[in-house]
């Protein structure tokens, strides 16, 4: 079995009926995505075999009714029809939407995505326009992100006081995070194990040393509880982390080595102990909590004053936030929380629950961000495909050019696992091919890849292939993989880890990932950093694709295709003009022998390949075309 490199994987676009060609500015393109002010033109092509008597294109804006123009016949190429259409498009900024309708003596039939015809009209596939308002974060070009729990990283030397009313977990090395008795239940979160920004400051050097050029830090603001999602007080960094002082130091010791640092912004919803709502009287009884005439009163729902009000899925400790005016004050107005942490050097922000905020939210505040720093990243936290999101009513208008740099890439992060879990190659083609076409090239190169994160379980726990979902959160806190479950484990992690450092978009690595950690879900996922039991192997294999991150351009590089994907077998390219690097991965239980075209050399071995390379079962390699 074989394939050759850099034969491009067209049998994804193949169509068994009907091939529909986009072109812009007289370029046919596969992607679904153009620059405001690009002409549009449609051809399509029917097979002979149908029939087609008339052909329409039907083309519509998001919302709006469509417009139809008959095809007119130019040609007959290869058993197809080939129609054109006596129309340009020249659209705004937006989302728009076509399809096509065929008359044949069968009958009306309309065309789906892939080319099949079907009954129900349906819209064959669509354009998103930008017009980007704002520089793209180069500086996380090349680079790595690096997500921190602040409380279970490190704590430092730096003793910082304990709040009267928290409990600490003293066992570092061994502690389990406490649990709620069932997932779901209630559970206040006010035990620590005392990691602080001091100590994440202390460890910058190991950063650098796994190529880390953005720490993305969970909520750092004022907050009751260990995980700092029910903000008290936006003014203020919290005490327990070392407080605006220690922030302010870790951004400016982390911009000496290079590294920017993006917080975690919570504008959904705040604690219901918190200076805003104030339930329990500990920031003066000037929350709405306590009446009707307090400033924060309009900042929430109340169903019945003062004990029922909306609040983010139903838990009460974290109240809903109406976004007014003087909440957006405080936000991003004159003196107000992004004039405070920009001022302080912060280098963007990652927006929690994203798709909950209002659109004019987002643009306002990606807007006061970057006018203090044009090359902010601004990302959110989205878990499908972002270019056609539809959530609370609202079409999301992410990458139309005045609101997000990148968002969090959980279909990535499906397909990975897919992938190493059940050798789906297929899936993950799939899913790639998609994102890679619906995303703008100057968003795709900017999202942030996750393969684990604070609301998942630990990627590593997840390809040990068992994922525990019948057993109670007592047997959950306990339960660690077998030896040989931890060694099939680590072989899928490689390779999950290799592309995920590989495709477009910046790599995102969740702490204790690049050294085994395991962990189901929250709050087991939530364990402190084993400074004293890190996994060598894995570390040094994360170091080694962070160094070849930082030294090899064409990671960055805007020219992509995939070349296989099929069973255990994924292979990608990346390309700028006539230089190219191959990925390759197996992780099917047969070696794969690839002809190559040229002289590679392994940016992972240095070793160089000429005519065959034979790729191992579960093993990957990074190949770059010698010139």
């Amino acid at each position: 079995m074989s394939f050759r490199v850099l034969n491009p994987y067209s049998e994804m676009q193949a169509s068994p009926c009907v091939r529909s060609l986009l072109s812009v500015d007289g370029t046919v393109t596969k992607m679904c995505t153009v620059s405001k002010g690009a002409r549009l033109t449609f051809e399509l092509r029917v097979r002979r075999a149908l029939g087609a008597l008339n052909v329409y294109l039907f083309f519509a804006a998001d919302g709006e009714a469509e417009s139809y123009t008959e095809g007119v016949w130019t040609d007959l190429e290869d058993g197809y029809d080939v129609y054109s259409f006596d129309v340009s498009y020249t659209p705004d900024r937006g989302l728009y939407f076509y399809g096509y309708q065929l008359h044949t003596p069968s009958g009306i039939w309309y065309v789906t995505e892939d080319g099949w015809k079907c009954r129900d009209k349906v819209f064959a596939d669509r354009v998103l326009v930008y017009d980007e308002e704002y520089e793209a974060p180069r500086w996380l070009s090349g680079g790595i992100i690096y997500h921190i729990f602040v409380d279970r990283f490190y704590k430092g030397c730096k003793e910082v006081p304990l709040r009267e009313d928290a409990v600490l977990y003293t066992d570092w090395e061994n502690g389990v995070p406490e649990f709620p008795e069932y997932p779901g239940a209630f559970l206040r979160n006010n035990t620590f194990f005392g990691g602080t920004l001091w100590g994440v400051a202390e460890k910058l050097e190991y950063l650098k040393e796994l190529g880390v050029s953005c720490i993305y830090l969970s909520p750092v603001f004022k907050a009751y509880s260990n995980h700092k999602y029910d903000t008290g007080d936006y003014m203020q960094v919290d005490e327990m982390f070392g407080g605006d002082e220690a922030l302010k130091y870790l951004i400016d010791r982390a911009a000496e080595q290079g590294i920017g640092v993006i917080l975690d912004g919570v504008f959904n919803h705040v604690g219901d102990d918190s200076l805003y709502f104030d339930h329990f009287g500990k920031y003066g009884g000037k929350g709405a909590f306590y009446g009707k005439k307090s400033p924060y009163y309009d900042w929430f729902s109340f169903i019945d004053y003062p004990d029922k009000y909306e609040a983010w899925w139903g838990i009460g400790n974290l109240p809903k936030v109406n976004r007014t005016k003087s909440f957006r004050k405080l936000i991003y107005g004159k003196g107000g929380v992004v004039d405070k942490y920009m001022g302080m050097g912060a280098s963007g922000f990652r927006l929690d629950v994203v798709d909950e905020l209002e659109g004019d939210f987002t643009e306002g505040l990606s807007a006061a961000v970057k006018k203090r720093k044009s090359d902010a990243y601004m990302v959110g936290e989205v878990w499908e495909d972002a270019s056609d999101k539809v959530a609370y009513g609202e079409r999301k208008r992410y990458f139309q050019g005045a609101q997000l740099d990148a968002v969090m890439n959980y279909p990535l992060r499906n397909g990975l696992i897919e992938y190493a879990l059940y050798r789906n190659a297929e899936a993950l083609g799939h899913t790639v091919w998609a994102l890679y076409r619906h995303y703008p090239p100057h968003k795709m190169a900017y999202m942030m890849n996750i393969i684990g994160t604070h609301d998942t379980e630990r990627i590593l726990t997840v390809l040990g292939g068992d994922r525990a979902e019948d057993c109670s959160n007592a047997v959950k806190a306990t339960k660690r993989m077998t030896a040989s479950q931890r060694r099939l484990a680590k072989k899928r992690l490689k390779m999950a880890s290799m592309l995920q450092m590989t495709l477009p978009g910046i790599p995102c690595v969740y702490y204790g990932d690049e050294v085994g950690m395991e962990g189901y879900k929250d709050p087991f996922n939530r364990r402190p950093f084993p400074w004293h039991n890190v996994d060598t192997e894995l570390c040094d294999w994360y170091k080694k694709l962070g160094t070849l991150r930082a030294k090899e351009p064409l990671l960055a590089a805007e020219g992509f295709r995939i070349l296989k994907a099929k069973g255990g077998v994924f292979a990608f390219e990346r390309y700028s003009g006539a230089d190219k690097l191959a990925v390759l991965a197996n992780v099917g239980d047969a070696d794969e022998t690839v002809r190559l075209d040229g002289v590679w050399v392994s940016l992972l071995s240095g070793k160089r390949y000429k005519n065959t390379y034979k790729l191992k079962s579960f093993k990957g390699d990074i190949l770059k075309l010698s010139k």
